[in-house]
Formats: C-alpha cells, structure tokens, sequence
C-alpha cells in the first residue's frame, strides 16, 4: 500500500507544492484546509498528473475540527505515514510592546494547540509501524526575533522547543519530526499577495521571495535524509 501525507494548511503556493512533490514520488496526498473548494480544484490539478488525492474540510484553530479530520483521512485512506502542517493563517505581527495576552491565545489555537493534538493523534500508529515523519512549517521569526513583528514568534517558537524535544524523544523509533523555519515571503501565497498589494505592512522588514517548489524540496529532504532536526530558509 502506498504512503500517505497529510497537508494542513494546504494553500495554492506551499501547501500545493508539497502535495506535489510528494505525490511524485507515490505518496497518496490529504489535503486540509477551511475552504473546500479550492481544494477540490487542487485535487483535479493533482490527478491530472496522476497523484491520487482527496480534499477535507476543517478550521485549523478548532482541535475538535482537525481531529476530525484525520479520522476522515483515515477512512479514505487506510493509514498516514506523513504529517506537514503549515497554516497561512492572519500574519497577526504586532510590535513586542503591543502584544498582550489575548493576541497570544488567538494565535496559538492555530500554530501551538492544533499541531500538539494532530502530533498526538498520529503519533502512536507512526511508532507502530516504526516508520513516519511530522514535519511543522513556521515563520523565520520563530529562530530570529524581528523588532516591530511580534505575536506570531513567541508562538510558534514554543511550538519549535516541543518539536527539537520530540525530536529528541523519538530517536530510534524510526519516527522523524522536524521544522522549516521560513524567512522569505513565499511566491504566490496569502501574505506575499497582501505584502505586494500594499494591503501587508512589514515596516522597514525585507524578504526574499522564494518559490514555493524550492521549500517543498527542503521538506522532502527532512523526511527523507533525517540528518537534522530543522532547516531555515534562507
């Protein structure tokens, strides 16, 4: 039976390019976001190129939704052998004087929670088998702290310490987990869209702009070298 990877947060620029990458190399492809129907277009795409794929519904910052979610993978598919979850939810920047506590709970339900109970939903058939990957894509601002662009940082950087730690934990079991820390605006996502458009302040930031093929090569290579816990980009 082919492997199967799970796509949270799969988007038009990331999310698809993952889905692709995978799907090339057999992988049969999950594809999880809010909106269904360009999804439903992903998967079109994506069998015409023929990777076997099927779209699911589920708001990311709701833990009950996207455990429903792997259950409805499960019953298409058997089985997940991979889980890549990278949202493109709201940026939420905000300088570090002005973040205050609720800004910080909102944006954890989305890059903290949700990835914490997804990892413990799929963890215990991944050591089963003793094979499997998690892998948790996040902004560059995770590792490297931007003055001016707080909120989503501190978030996800709690996020990171969990995963170097499960990292650790999972050594020997044939399970991988590892990051992708991000610190380019990624070409035709959400936020470069906002940022180009004017719609997206970043203040005096400057990124790069990388093509969305060139991180799902990075992600293949976590999962399939295993030879570090985290790769930054640039």
């Amino acid at each position: 039976m082919s492997q199967v990877i799970a796509v949270f947060g799969a988007g038009p620029a990331l999310g698809a390019s993952v889905a692709r990458r995978f799907g090339r190399e057999g992988y049969r492809v999950a594809l999880v976001a809010r909106r269904l129907a360009p999804l439903e277009t992903l998967v079109e795409e994506l069998s015409r190129d023929g990777i076997e794929a099927a779209a699911f519904s589920a708001d990311l910052t709701d833990q009950a939704a996207a455990l429903a979610a792997v259950e409805a993978i499960r019953a298409r598919f058997g089985r997940i052998d991979t889980l890549y979850y990278a949202p493109a939810g709201d940026t939420g920047f905000v300088p570090a004087r002005e973040l205050r506590a609720d800004t910080v709970r909102s944006l954890m339900e989305l890059y903290t929670l949700t990835p914490i109970e997804l990892v413990h939903a799929v963890l215990p058939e991944l050591i089963e088998r003793g094979s499997g990957a998690i892998v948790v894509g996040h902004g560059s601002s995770a590792v490297h702290p931007i003055p001016g662009l707080s909120g989503p940082g501190p978030v996800m950087s709690a996020t990171r310490n969990y995963l170097y730690s499960l990292n650790g934990e999972l050594a020997g079991t044939g399970v991988y987990v590892g990051t992708l820390a991000i610190g380019a605006m990624i070409a035709r996502s959400a936020p470069h869209t906002a940022w180009t458009s004017g719609a997206l302040d970043l203040g005096d930031a400057e990124f790069p702009v990388v093509e969305p093929d060139a991180l799902a090569d990075l992600v293949w290579d976590l999962v399939t070298q295993r030879d570090r816990v985290e790769v930054l980009h640039p």
